[in-house]
C-alpha cells in the first residue's frame, strides 16, 4: 500500500491562488511581498500576540483579503492613515495591493510598533511610515483619508481624528454589520462637521463573513487650519496660569456680581452654545476650549476671540461638565420698569424667583408660551448667573428683559393676576386682554395683600404646594390655551 500523501505547506504561489479565488489579482512582486509579510506575521506572532488566526487559508482570507477589499469598492485617498493599525492591517496588505497610497500606519503600543517597522525595512516599501503613538484630537499628522478596522465606535473615532483629517477627508470604516446605532449617533454628534457618503454591505468571499463598509465625509476644517487664520488675525489666546488677568476675569463670571461688574455671561452645553451664536451673533466675544481642540465653527462670527485653556483652567470654568466649549458673550443693560408705564397688551410674566435655576426655568416657559415682556423683580436671582442661562436654555439672551421693584413695592390697582395655593381654580378664571402674572417668592409666597385676589392650581391633598415655576409653566400654559381658543373664533 502506497504511503499517505503529507499535505503540501503553503507558499506564494498558494498565496496567489487564493487571493485570485477571492477576485484579487497581484503582480507576482506584489504576492512575494504579501508572503514575505506572512512570514514575519507567523515569526513574531507567538511573541507579540499579532493575531489570533492560525490556520493559512484563514489567514489569507480574514485578514489579507479583508484588508484589501476597501479599495475594490471605493477609491481611496491618499495619504491614508491606518489608526489601531496593530500587526499593520489594512494598511501593510492594501499598501502592497496599491503601491501608489502614501500609507502612515498608526500604532501605539511599542513592540508592534517595531514590527511595523521591520516590515516597512524588511518588505522594502516605500510611501508608507510608521506613527509610533497615539492618534487624538491633539494629533496633527495631515491625512485625506484614514482608515480603521476593529478599533473603536465610530463616534469616538470621529473625536480622535479632528487634527488630522482635511476638510473633504474620507473616515473609512470596516465594521460587522451590527453598526446602525453607532451611525446614527455619529450622524446627530457630529451634524455639519461630517455626512455619511456609503455604507456598502458586502461578504468575505467563500464565507458567511458579513461586512460593512461605512464612508463619511469631513465637511468642516481641522484645528490647525482655523488656529492659524485666527492667529494671522491676532484673535487666539492661548492661557495656560491661573494667575492670568483673563482667566481670573472669566472665574469671576461664575458669581452674580462678576456678571453685573462686567456685563458679561457664560454659555455652557454644545446645543445652547450653538444656539446663541446663531441668535445674537454680535453679542458674541470668545470661544473657550479646553486646549487648542476645538476651534470656533465656521459659521462663527469674524471678531470671535479663541481663548485655549490649559485644561485644569477649562475644568474650572466647565461647572457642569459638559466637556463642549463655552461661549464668552456681552450681556446688555435691563431697562428699567416702573409700574406708572402700564402693562402692555397680553401677559407680563413678573419674576420674583431667588433661585437662578427657577429664573432660568420661567425665562424658558415665557417665551414657550409667549408673553409680551418679563420684568424681573429686586428679589430675581441675576437672569444671567450660569444656573439660570442653562436651565433658560439660552432663551434669555433672545427676550426683553425689564428690570422691576420690590414684589413688595408692586401697587394693587395694576392688573395683576397673583399665583397661591389660597386662590381661585385656576380652571374657572377668565384671563383678561392684559395682565401680569405673579407668582410668589419661594418659602414666603405672596405678599399678604396680592393673596386675596390670587388663583390657584388644583393639586390632590397630600401634597403641600406645587414649585412656584411649575406653577407658573402651567398658568402660562392655561392662558395661552385660551388665548388660541378666543382666536379661533
Amino acid at each position: 500500500m502506497p504511503p499517505k500523501k503529507q499535505a503540501t505547506e503553503p507558499d506564494a504561489a498558494h498565496l496567489s491562488k487564493l487571493l485570485l479565488a477571492s477576485g484579487i489579482s497581484l503582480p507576482r512582486s506584489d504576492v512575494e511581498r504579501l508572503w514575505k509579510y506572512h512570514l514575519l506575521l507567523r515569526q513574531c506572532n507567538t511573541e507579540l500576540n499579532l493575531t489570533r488566526i492560525h490556520n493559512f487559508a484563514n489567514m489569507v482570507r480574514k485578514l489579507y483579503v479583508d484588508s484589501i477589499l476597501p479599495g475594490k469598492i471605493i477609491e481611496l485617498p491618499s495619504p491614508l492613515m491606518d489608526i489601531g493599525s496593530g500587526p499593520g492591517m489594512p494598511g501593510v496588505p492594501l499598501k502592497i495591493a496599491y503601491p501608489q497610497l502614501e500609507v502612515i500606519l498608526a500604532e501605539s503600543r511599542r513592540n508592534r510598533n517595531e514590527f511595523l517597522q521591520t516590515v516597512v525595512q524588511e518588505l522594502e516599501l516605500e510611501g508608507i511610515s510608521v506613527l509610533g503613538h497615539g492618534v487624538g484630537p491633539s494629533t496633527e499628522t495631515a491625512v485625506n483619508g484614514i482608515i480603521t478596522r476593529a478599533l473603536e465606535a465610530i463616534p469616538a473615532t470621529l473625536e480622535r481624528i479632528s487634527g488630522s483629517l482635511s476638510r473633504g477627508g474620507l473616515a473609512i470604516f470596516m465594521k460587522g454589520p451590527g453598526c446602525d446605532q453607532e451611525i446614527e449617533e455619529a450622524l446627530e454628534r457630529f451634524a455639519g462637521r461630517y455626512r455619511l457618503t456609503g455604507d456598502h454591505h458586502y461578504r468575505l468571499p467563500d464565507s458567511r463573513d458579513e461586512r460593512r463598509l461605512v464612508v463619511f465625509e469631513r465637511l468642516d476644517a481641522p484645528p490647525r487650519l482655523k488656529r492659524t487664520e485666527l492667529e494671522r488675525q491676532n484673535l487666539v489666546k492661548t492661557i495656560e496660569s491661573e494667575n492670568n488677568d483673563t482667566f481670573r476675569e472669566l472665574k469671576k463670571l461664575l458669581t452674580p456680581r462678576g456678571i453685573r461688574k462686567q456685563m458679561q455671561a457664560l454659555v455652557f452645553g454644545q446645543k445652547q452654545v450653538s444656539d446663541t451664536l446663531a441668535r445674537i451673533p454680535g453679542d458674541c466675544l470668545a470661544w473657550l476650549s479646553r486646549g487648542d481642540n476645538t476651534p470656533p465653527p465656521e459659521e462663527a462670527p469674524s471678531h470671535l476671540m479663541w481663548y485655549r485653556l490649559a485644561p485644569p483652567l477649562f475644568e474650572t470654568l466647565d461647572i457642569f461638565g459638559t466637556s463642549c466649549p463655552l461661549l464668552l458673550v456681552k450681556v446688555k443693560p435691563m431697562e428699567q420698569w416702573s409700574p406708572s408705564e402700564g402693562l402692555p397688551e397680553g401677559c407680563t410674566l413678573f419674576i420674583p424667583f431667588q433661585d437662578p435655576e427657577n429664573v432660568g426655568a420661567a425665562f424658558r416657559s415665557a417665551v414657550a408660551f409667549g408673553v409680551s415682556a418679563i420684568i424681573l423683580l429686586a428679589e430675581a436671582a441675576n437672569p444671567y448667573h450660569p444656573k439660570s442661562v442653562r436651565a433658560s436654555g439660552a432663551t434669555v439672551f433672545g427676550a426683553r428683559l425689564l428690570q422691576g421693584p420690590s414684589i413688595g413695592e408692586l401697587p394693587e390697582e395694576l392688573p395683576l393676576v397673583p399665583l397661591s395655593k389660597e386662590g381661585k381654580n385656576i380652571s374657572d378664571f377668565k384671563f383678561p386682554e392684559t395682565f401680569g402674572l405673579l407668582p410668589g417668592i419661594e418659602g414666603p409666597g405672596l405678599p399678604e395683600k396680592f393673596r386675596k385676589a390670587a388663583i390657584s392650581i388644583s393639586i390632590s391633598a397630600g401634597v403641600e404646594s406645587l414649585n412656584g415655576v411649575v406653577a407658573t409653566a402651567i398658568a402660562l400654559f392655561k392662558w395661552a390655551e385660551a388665548k388660541a381658543v378666543i382666536s379661533e373664533q
